[in-house]
C-alpha cells in the first residue's frame, strides 16, 4: 500500500520521538526548565521593588526594572531567609540542611585546612566544617551530603552552573561543581569573591597578579570592555542553546559574583548614580545591582525569544543580607538595609532576610505576594518537586520543606513552623549588632536571639517591630523560655558546633541553660 508523503512523515516523526524520548534526550517539555538566579550579598532593600508594606528611600535609590517585571509575572516573598554569610547558605540550598545541622557555619576559605574564623580572647573555635561540602565520604572537616543538582542530572536534566560556587576548599571534591552534579561549569571554583570584575584585568588572571580569587574560564573576554556580570550572562545563554535545541529540560544555577566586594563600578550604570548624588562607594554598589538586574532581564528575554519562557521556572534569591560594614560601604555603618537592623554577618534581620521571587507559569498566580516565612534549605525539596522527582534517596536528613503549597496558594500560613540560625563563629574581629557568636529562632512573629558571650536573650515581635528595636524579653519570660527550649533542643539534636570557653575548656552553655 502506497503511503502519502505527509502521512509517512508523521509516522517517521512519531517513531523518532519515541526513540529520542526513551534515550532521555527529548522530553517534549513534560518537565519544566528551572533557573535559580542567586545574587551574592544582595540585601532585602537593594531593589526598586519593595518587599515591605511601603516603598522606602532605599527602594527609590536603586533601579531594578527586571526584578519588578519578574514580580509582575510571579510571587514576591516578603519573609524569605538565608544565613548571615555565603557558604552556609549555598550548602543549605543544595543539601536541604540547616547550617547548624551541616555545620558549615561560616564562609569557607579557598585554602585547604584553613579556618576563616578570627581569633578570640573568650572562646576557642567551635568544631565546624570549615572545608565545606563534599559529595564523597571521608573528607575531613566537611559535610558529606547528596546535592540536588546530582538528582536532577540523574533524572535527565541538563545541569549548568555559572558564576560563584564557593561550596568547599581547594583540594576537596566539593570545590568543583562537576562533582556536585553539574554537567557544565563556567567560572565556579573555591573562591567566594572575584579578584576583579574587569576584563581589562583578565578578571584577576594577569600573570604575576593573579590570586585564588581570580575568576576562571572567561579568557574569551580578556582585554575587552565586558564586565564580569555581562560575561557570565553571555556564557549562560550560550550553554542553554544546547538543551533548548535538544528539547532537554535544563537546570541553571545562575550564581552571580555581584554584588560582593570589591565594589567596582559597572561602567554601564555608574555615572547615573553619581549624578543622583550618591557617594562613590554607594554609586559603585548601585551600579553592580543594576548590572545584575540587566542580567536577569537578558535571560528572561532570551527565554522568550527561544519560546521556552512558559515552561521555565525562575527562582530569584540572595545568599545573605547586604553588606553594612564601613568601609567597604559608604555612609554610616549598619544603616544600608534600614528599616532592617544591621547587615551581612548579622543574625538580625538585615543579615538574613532576602529578596525572593518565583515565576512558575501555569502554577503561580501573577503579581501576588506571599508573607509566609521560608528559608534557603527549602530550595532542595522545592526544586525536586517542581521537577516532578518524587522518589529519591539522600545521604543526609533534610531540614527544608517544599514551598510548592505556598506557590499554589500564596495565603498559605504556618505560624507553628520554626526557623533556626546558628553562627558559633567569629566572622569579623570586632563584634557588631547580631555579629559573632549568636543563635536565633523564629516561630510565628516571634524571634529570639541568643548571645553566647553572656547568655543573654533578645526577644522581638517582627510583625510590629521589623527593625528589632524593642527587646521584649523582660516582659515575656514564658515566650523566652518556650523559644529557648525549642532552640536548645534543636541544636542538641543536630549536634551543632559550639565555641569552647577558654577559661573552663567546656562548650558554651545552651540557650536553655541560662536564666538571662
Amino acid at each position: 500500500m502506497k503511503l502519502y508523503r505527509p502521512k509517512l512523515q508523521r509516522i517517521l516523526l512519531y517513531f523518532s520521538l519515541i526513540f529520542i524520548s526513551t534515550t532521555g534526550r527529548i522530553y517534549a517539555q513534560k518537565k519544566p526548565n528551572i533557573i535559580v538566579f542567586l545574587v551574592d550579598d544582595m540585601g532585602w532593600q537593594d531593589t526598586s521593588l519593595p518587599f515591605w508594606t511601603q516603598k522606602t528611600p532605599l527602594n527609590e535609590r536603586y533601579h531594578t526594572p527586571n526584578m519588578e517585571r519578574l514580580a509582575k509575572d510571579g510571587v514576591k516573598f516578603t519573609n524569605a531567609y538565608a544565613t548571615p554569610v555565603c557558604t552556609p547558605s549555598r550548602v543549605s540550598m543544595i543539601t536541604g540542611m540547616n547550617a547548624a545541622h551541616h555545620k558549615v557555619t561560616n564562609w569557607t576559605s579557598p585554602q585547604l585546612n584553613v579556618s576563616s574564623d578570627n581569633a578570640d580572647e573568650q572562646f576557642a573555635a567551635a568544631s565546624w566544617n570549615y572545608t565545606g561540602l563534599s559529595p564523597k565520604a571521608g573528607i575531613p572537616n566537611t559535610i558529606y551530603a547528596t546535592p540536588y543538582p546530582q538528582l536532577l542530572k540523574d533524572a535527565g536534566y541538563f545541569t549548568v552552573h555559572v558564576g560563584k560556587a564557593h561550596w568547599a576548599s581547594v583540594g576537596t571534591p566539593g570545590a568543583s561543581p562537576y562533582n556536585l552534579g553539574f554537567i557544565v561549569n563556567v567560572a565556579g571554583h573555591a573562591a567566594g569573591h572575584p579578584q576583579s570584575y574587569f576584563a581589562q584585568d583578565y578578571y584577576g588572571n594577569k600573570p604575576g597578579k593573579n590570586t585564588m580569587q581570580s575568576v576562571p574560564d572567561l579568557e574569551e573576554y580578556y582585554g575587552s570592555d565586558t564586565f564580569l556580570t555581562e560575561a557570565l550572562t553571555l556564557e549562560a545563554i550560550k550553554v542553554l542553546d544546547g538543551p533548548i535545541k535538544n528539547k532537554q529540560p535544563f537546570y541553571l544555577n545562575m550564581a552571580h559574583y555581584a554584588v560582593h566586594d570589591p565594589l567596582q563600578a559597572d561602567p554601564r550604570f555608574y555615572q547615573k548614580y553619581v549624578d543622583k548624588g550618591l557617594d562613590p562607594q554607594e554609586a559603585k554598589y548601585a551600579s553592580l545591582l543594576e548590572g545584575m538586574d540587566k542580567s536577569l532581564g537578558d535571560i528572561m528575554d532570551y527565554l522568550k525569544a527561544k519560546d521556552v519562557a512558559q515552561n521555565t521556572i525562575i527562582i530569584f534569591m540572595s545568599d545573605n543580607g547586604g553588606l553594612s560594614l564601613t568601609p567597604t560601604r559608604g555612609g554610616l555603618p549598619h544603616t544600608q538595609n534600614l528599616p532592617l537592623k544591621a547587615g551581612k554577618g548579622s543574625i538580625n534581620e538585615g543579615g538574613i532576610r532576602e529578596p525572593m521571587l518565583v515565576k512558575w507559569p501555569g502554577v503561580v498566580k501573577a503579581a501576588t505576594t506571599a508573607n509566609q516565612y521560608v528559608i534557603i534549605e527549602d530550595f532542595f525539596p522545592t526544586v525536586l518537586e517542581m521537577a516532578g522527582i518524587k522518589q529519591y534517596k539522600t545521604i543526609q536528613e533534610l531540614d527544608g520543606k517544599s514551598i510548592v503549597p505556598i506557590l499554589k496558594n500564596v495565603n498559605y500560613t504556618d505560624n507553628e513552623r520554626t526557623l533556626y540560625w546558628h553562627t558559633p563563629n567569629k566572622w569579623i574581629p570586632n563584634d557588631g549588632p547580631g555579629i559573632n557568636y549568636k543563635s536565633a529562632i523564629r516561630k510565628g512573629d516571634w524571634k529570639l536571639i541568643y548571645n553566647m558571650r553572656d547568655g543573654t536573650k533578645d526577644l522581638y515581635h517582627l510583625k510590629t517591630d521589623i527593625g528589632e528595636l524593642k527587646n521584649l524579653a523582660l516582659g515575656n519570660p514564658e515566650k523566652v523560655k518556650e523559644l529557648s527550649t525549642l532552640l536548645a533542643a534543636q541544636l542538641r539534636k543536630w549536634k551543632a558546633p559550639m565555641p569552647i570557653v577558654k577559661s573552663t575548656g567546656k562548650p558554651v552553655a545552651m540557650p536553655d541553660q541560662t536564666d538571662q
